[in-house]
């Protein structure tokens, strides 16, 4: 699937420059920032469901392990 979206030159010219330095084409580069974006954006809301649940009990790696039976 193609996907178009509009730029200035100056946006086009970074973008370019920048997949050259990281040795991308366009494409790929586009391709892993969205991908990574939303990624990040996915981490970021379970963290936050994770904290909204997080009742303070803490252990140590000492507690763990017997847990653990290790």
């Amino acid at each position: 699937m193609a996907i178009s979206i509009r730029l200035s030159e100056q946006e086009t010219q970074l973008i370019k420059d920048y997949a050259d330095l990281k040795g991308y084409s366009v494409s790929e580069l586009v391709r892993r920032s969205v991908i990574e974006r939303i990624e990040d954006e996915i981490d970021l809301e379970m963290y936050y469901k994770a904290k909204e649940q997080d009742d303070g009990t803490r252990y140590t790696h000492e507690e763990v392990k017997e847990m653990l039976n290790l």
